[in-house]
């Protein structure tokens, strides 16, 4: 609604409740205002202290907040707005006459009609579109919401509780119905809150849900909305989970702020599956990100993968003007751009197959989309097929991030943004020795283009890592099978990584330095991947070796026992939540030339002759030439 004629409607109610409460006050009928010269007059004031209303709107803005969604709030400030209206009132007419003609009760008339009046317009707006409030109101007690509603039990503090009932009760998801609350507090017990019960507390999770299912008539399983993160904060074992899991519960929480921003996103999403997993939580303001974003045009490589993927997503949701998505994979690249043209609101998106090893076509491609900001995700990254492919790797890995930086700067493109790996700390591998050596070819000196690299772990649910490996081994019985007990990994979900990418990005275009920048993300404590295996056996509703078996299978070639985010000649300083920078690390000479060789033999397809060139380049990138070579020597062997 119009803003201007809402302000007509306030002080029309204000008009309104003066003249009433003159006559209320005075007795006087319909007769009195069309005979009674001193009608004028009590009009004259009525217009007066609609005025004055009418500048306490102007201060309070108070009809700038959308009537269907009023509460408790705009009433306050209502009360504020019409309370300081007759008082300013009263105060102007004692100074021009003493206000003989006026009685003092006329004014408290005025401010409770004027009240009542400007509430009554709001709720009458909210029953216009609430029709289970409306139905509840003129039928109380007999009207039975829909049973083809699933039941839905929240999960969470009551304040949070009570956020989502009014949204509930004001949007009305229509495919659920809440039927009780399980809160934190012990006090509420038994309290009702929007007219929903509250059954128990989370310290006493299975009781009060067994109160709450008690408490349903459909015959639909329930839904949970964990209000709050169910394994740290509410402290739900990974049994429990199975266990709901195997009754059919659906395990819901709410949408993110980038998924809110997303076009058509549902007012509730599932759980996935590694969210139920331990990890340390991320959440930061959204509002930097948007501010570097919006009306900008990106370019995202490897757009079809796990991690470019979930930039695009976030990228559009955040407003940029255009979006070019690069990949070489046909379907990959149709699918992702199938998907951003179901959540984009606003600006335009090309999606374009361009393999980054081809240098003419990657620098035709930057030339015509004219980025802002270039996001490089495009990358061999499973260790044991670079492994036993090392001239794929370095042609991907290190001529294909040459070709991204080169196009970059040559397209003026703001800022470009190498993804990197944790893998290229203390290679051991020749994945990580390839991202070690993409990292370091970031141009140092003056140049107009911003660059950086964002380091980190491994993420949960991409793909090739354990989780959905192991959760189709899950699926199909079992065994599930890891390298070795000990081995121990940091983990992150998707959107949280890129998440803090984002962060980084906002980090290094705020830097008044040109010379490139690198960080790390900070992503809690390392987790067992036989551990891992065991937790997501049982949120199966299964046990560990006794209904889906464990099997050892030996470290694979490359592969390490626990990963590092910081190399031994490294120095990192935090910069926020989350994110350090590198601050100081070896500087090794003429690494270049030595990149060139690299690239020269691995076009030459003679892998042990690849392996040697890249132990050679990383040990000038990381200063090695006293053959403080270390486990990096493995590579050698491959």
């Amino acid at each position: 609604m119009k803003y201007a004629f809402k302000v007509a409607i306030h002080l029309t109610i204000v008009l309104a409740g003066f003249i009433l409460a003159y006559a209320l006050r005075r007795g006087l009928g319909p007769e009195w205002w069309l005979t009674n010269p001193q009608a004028r007059l009590v009009i004259f004031w009525a217009v007066g202290y609609a005025a004055l209303a009418g500048l306490l709107e102007a201060f309070f803005r108070i009809e700038r907040t959308t009537w269907r969604y009023s509460s408790a709030r705009e009433v306050i400030r209502l009360a504020q707005s019409t309370g300081l209206t007759s008082l300013f009132f009263l105060a102007a007419i004692f100074l021009s006459n003493r206000g003989i003609s006026l009685p003092r009760s006329t004014l408290l008339l005025s401010w409770l009609l004027s009240l009542c009046g400007l509430v009554g317009v709001r709720l009458l707006w909210r029953l216009a579109f609430d029709r289970s409030l409306a139905m509840s109101l003129l039928l109380p007690g007999l009207i039975e919401p829909k049973t083809s509603a699933r039941p839905l039990v929240i999960v969470g503090d009551a304040s949070q509780a009570d956020a989502f009932l009014r949204r509930h009760a004001a949007e009305g998801y229509a495919d659920y119905r809440p039927i009780a609350i399980i809160g934190r507090d012990a006090g509420l017990r038994g309290q009702f809150l929007h007219g929903i019960p509250v059954t128990g507390i989370a310290d006493e999770f299975e009781g009060a849900l067994y109160e709450a299912a008690r408490r349903t008539r459909s015959t639909q399983p329930l839904a949970l909305l964990f209000l709050r993160d169910p394994v740290l904060e509410l402290g739900l074992t990974s049994q429990q989970i199975g266990r709901l899991r195997a009754e059919g519960v659906q395990l819901l929480r709410l949408p993110s702020m980038a998924e809110l921003k997303q076009k058509g996103a549902p007012a509730l999403r599932e759980l996935k599956l590694e969210e139920f997993l331990p990890r340390k939580p991320v959440s930061l303001d959204p509002a930097p990100i948007q501010q570097l974003v919006r009306g900008r045009r990106v370019l995202v490589t490897g757009a079809g993968g796990s991690i470019g993927s979930e930039i695009c997503r976030q990228l559009v949701g955040f407003g940029c003007a255009h979006i070019s998505l690069i990949d070489h994979s046909e379907f990959l690249l149709f699918e992702i751009e199938r998907e951003i043209a179901a959540l984009q609101q606003d600006g335009t998106r090309r999606a374009l197959l361009c393999n980054v090893r081809d240098g003419a076509r990657v620098q035709a491609v930057f030339e015509e989309e004219r980025p802002d900001i270039v996001f490089h995700a495009a990358a061999l990254k499973h260790v044991t097929l670079v492994e036993g492919n090392p001239g794929e790797g370095v042609l991907t890995n290190v001529k294909g991030t040459m070709h991204v930086v080169e196009a970059s700067r040559a397209c003026g493109a703001g800022q470009m943004v190498l993804i990197s790996t944790d893998k290229a700390v203390d290679p051991t591998s020749i994945m990580g020795a390839t991202k070690r050596i993409a990292e370091s070819l970031l141009p140092r000196g003056s140049t107009d283009t911003r660059f950086c690299a964002v380091r980190f772990g491994n993420v949960l649910g991409s793909a090739g890592s354990v989780v959905p490996i192991f959760r189709k081994q899950i699926e199909q019985g079992g065994p599930v099978t890891v390298t070795d007990p000990n081995v121990q990994r940091y983990f992150m979900t998707i959107p949280e990584a890129v998440q803090l990418v984002l962060h980084a990005t906002v980090l290094s275009a705020a830097s008044p330095s040109e010379q490139p920048r690198k960080f790390t993300l900070e992503m809690g404590e390392p987790v067992k991947i036989i551990d891992l295996a065991r937790q997501m056996i049982e949120i199966y509703g299964l046990k560990a070796d006794r209904d889906i078996e464990i099997q050892i299978t030996g470290l694979k070639p490359g592969e390490k026992m626990s990963e590092a985010l910081i190399d031994e000649d490294e120095v990192v300083e935090p910069c926020m939540d989350f994110i350090s920078e590198i601050v100081a690390e070896a500087d090794g000479r003429d690494h270049r030339k030595a990149v060139d060789r690299l690239i020269a033999t691995a076009e030459g397809a003679k892998p042990a002759n690849v392996a040697d060139k890249v132990l050679q380049t990383v040990a000038v990138i990381r200063g090695d030439d006293a053959g403080r070579g270390g486990k990096i020597e493995r590579l050698a062997q491959a």
